[in-house]
């Protein structure tokens, strides 16, 4: 497994080195220790010209996720992209009732199970599936609350 990180910020210090632990963790516990993940780290300006590019939304988000490909059964592969902003992620934390690194936790869990095909945003149902399989997975990651 091997996890890449991109930090094009220089607005919030970051410790990569738990990035990669933690992202490690989640691919392990999604069965996917075959994959590899690629993180790029972001502001404000940043996410709000790839979410205009990419979704053609003309405001700054959260969290994006780019899959590469079709889930292969048994060999390497690269599972996409996932685009954390630590602006929105710093935010977000005192909203949410989190601290930073717990929202970030939360994004990094978010933006990976869209790449694996979840998606909140599909109906009720693919929702409550979706926050259910957030909560179980952060509950298995480092120094982290439950996110409702």
């Amino acid at each position: 497994m091997k996890v890449l990180i991109e930090n094009r910020q220089k607005t919030t210090k970051i410790s990569q080195q738990e990035i990669k632990r933690d992202s490690a963790v989640l691919l392990r516990l999604l069965g996917l220790k075959d994959a590899e993940l690629s993180l790029l780290l972001v502001d404000d300006r940043r996410m709000r010209r790839l979410n205009y590019k990419y979704r053609g939304i003309d405001r700054t988000t959260d969290v994006l996720s780019f899959p590469q490909q079709e889930l292969p059964a048994t060999f390497n592969f690269m599972l996409g992209d996932v685009v954390i902003n630590l602006q929105a992620t710093k935010r977000q934390a005192p909203e949410h009732g989190l601290s930073f690194n717990e929202e970030l936790r939360w994004l990094l869990v978010h933006g990976v199970l869209h790449l694996i095909g979840y998606d909140h945003e599909k109906s009720k149902y693919a929702e409550r599936k979706m926050r259910a399989m957030e909560r179980e997975l952060l509950a298995h990651l480092p120094c982290l609350v439950k996110k409702g």
